[in-house]
């Protein structure tokens, strides 16, 4: 959620900090986090080594809910790697946000549409690389536009860029509407002093319960779409 974009040049091309800094901040997390998660790999696990092998399972699931051939095992990392970096850069604007001068500089990247439009792009546009690698361009242009059958052309066309918008968009609202009301939660509680102090703290905690179920949610549909736009891509119509 950008209420005012902080915008720096370097070179003369224009960085928008509002975008830049979260992500930054979300890829450091999520670096360190798996860095002490993997530590000390044993073969009777730990705790923290229970933790990442039930996140690898769990996106290893999705994959296999998808794509359940040996084509569905090149893409767990994939998988696992969108994940994490999702649901923490869902969660980064629920445990920090700092706006100064009406401009914001640290809140969730998800928040931001250019950020999920970003993300989305990446995924697609690896999709049809992975279509054109996999049958050659003609295969791939027959499995994605042409089948069933070639009447359907339009159609298929449209289909892209619903597939693109909605994988974007469906992330984006959900983060920005979140924070849009903690936000508005926040200002009722310094609007009437101790009155509506004391109502919005539970009110606040509720919210952000439930922010984080969401933002989970949210990854987990994030991820599957992904592995479903890849499967029809590189596999038989």
């Amino acid at each position: 959620m950008n209420e005012g974009a902080y915008v720096q040049k370097l070179f003369g091309i224009p960085f928008n900090l509002s975008n830049d800094i979260p992500g930054l901040i979300t890829a450091v997390i999520v670096f360190f986090l798996l860095f002490w998660l993997s530590r000390s790999i044993q073969l009777r696990p730990n705790k923290r080594q229970n933790v990442i092998e039930w996140l690898i399972d769990f996106t290893n699931g999705i994959v296999k809910g998808v794509m359940p051939d040996e084509e569905g095992k090149r893409f767990g990392l994939l998988a696992f790697t969108l994940f994490v970096f999702i649901f923490i850069a869902n969660q980064l604007g629920l445990m920090l946000q700092l706006t100064a001068n009406d401009k914001s500089y640290i809140s969730s990247p998800t928040s931001n549409a250019m950020t999920t439009l970003s993300l989305a792009f990446m995924v697609l546009m690896l999709a049809h690389f992975l279509g054109v690698k996999k049958f050659g361009f003609k295969g791939y242009f027959k499995n994605t536009y042409l089948s069933p059958i070639p009447f359907l052309f339009p159609l298929s066309v449209l289909e892209e860029f619903t597939n693109f918008l909605t994988l974007a968009l469906r992330l984006y609202g959900n983060i920005y509407s979140g924070e849009v009301l903690l936000k508005l939660i926040y200002k009722l509680a310094t609007s009437f002093g101790i009155a509506s102090f004391i109502p919005a703290i539970p009110l606040e905690l509720i919210w952000q319960g439930f922010s984080v179920f969401i933002g989970s949610i949210q990854a987990y549909v994030f991820v599957t779409l992904t592995m479903v736009y890849i499967s029809q891509k590189v596999e038989k119509e």
